[in-house]
């Protein structure tokens, strides 16, 4: 656990400073939802926008007043975070599920350092873990805790159900950021909703060996989720196509599903330095919460 606190502690160290050199201190930025609740009403001056008119006051014929709104001041970020075992692929060590727990550790820290409410969900099938909401340098070291000393029950994935449970579960509009190779089916429908009702990150991570797979003839492959062994001709024109469509076409449907429900997205493979893809997705953050 020393090792592990060492590592992310240095890693949020590079995306602190590359955030506070590139955007003047706006690291907060990825912890933020519209970062606004309604606080009162005014009346209506020249120059104000009109979409923010409260047309029920206004109805009452004492003139035109418009919502006022202050900052929230507490914001709510809530991690799901999926250890099925199809996330049990690429080196030991530096598996799919050891940059998924990385990347979830390293935010969580850096969102309650943010002063905000930090709350967990891992999950296959099933919910495995969850930790609810709360604050603190206490708070952060049980979240690590429960990540990294975590053992599933079930090797399976239903992405669905783990978005459904945060639905349920989430009573205010929060920020959720979503770590998974999602590598599953049927999920789109809730993911929408969370979209629509959250404000929604998704981080999809990979391994090259999903779509670079090396021809190898017929070989046995092993299936971490249902333990099963099968063997495929890894040369065959159908065994590629069927790798395509599996990885390399669900990644460009999830990244193009994101942009049209209005949720930031970013890809991370196993075998390069997620820290960049991290500031990246920073960046854009703060650049939609500057224009909106």
């Amino acid at each position: 656990m020393k090792d592990i606190l060492k590592k992310l502690r240095k890693y949020e160290i590079r995306i602190r400073k590359a955030i506070n050199s590139q955007m003047q201190g706006d690291f907060h930025s990825i912890f933020k939802g519209s970062g606004l609740e309604f606080d009162d009403v005014r009346s209506y001056q020249y120059g104000d926008d009109v979409r923010s008119i409260d047309w029920n006051v206004s109805a009452k014929g004492h003139g035109t007043f418009v919502k006022t709104f202050k900052e929230e001041k507490e914001q709510n970020v809530f991690f799901i975070l999926d250890v099925s075992a199809s996330q049990k692929i690429g080196k030991a060590g530096n598996q799919k599920l050891d940059i998924s727990k990385e990347i979830c550790a390293l935010l969580s820290i850096s969102a309650i350092k943010e002063n905000s409410q930090v709350g967990l969900i891992c999950f296959s099938d099933q919910k495995e873990k969850y930790v609810k909401p709360g604050k603190g340098l206490k708070h952060s070291f049980n979240i690590i805790s429960n990540i990294f000393n975590l053992e599933p029950e079930s090797k399976q994935t239903n992405l669905a159900k783990a978005i459904q449970f945060t639905l349920n579960l989430l009573k205010r509009k929060s920020v959720v950021v979503l770590i998974s190779d999602f590598v599953d089916e049927n999920y789109e429908h809730n993911l929408k909703s969370l979209a629509r009702a959250h404000d929604l990150v998704v981080v999809q991570v990979s391994d090259k060996r999903e779509t670079t797979f090396p021809n190898l003839g017929i070989v046995p492959l092993h299936d971490q989720e249902s333990g099963k062994t099968v063997w495929k001709n890894t040369s065959s024109g159908s065994f590629r196509k069927l790798l395509d469509q599996t990885y390399g076409e669900r990644q460009k449907e999830l990244e193009r599903f994101c942009l049209r429900n209005q949720a930031n997205y970013t890809n991370v493979r196993t075998d390069e330095d997620y820290v960049p893809k991290l500031i990246r997705l920073f960046k854009v953050r703060n650049k939609m919460r500057k224009s909106g």
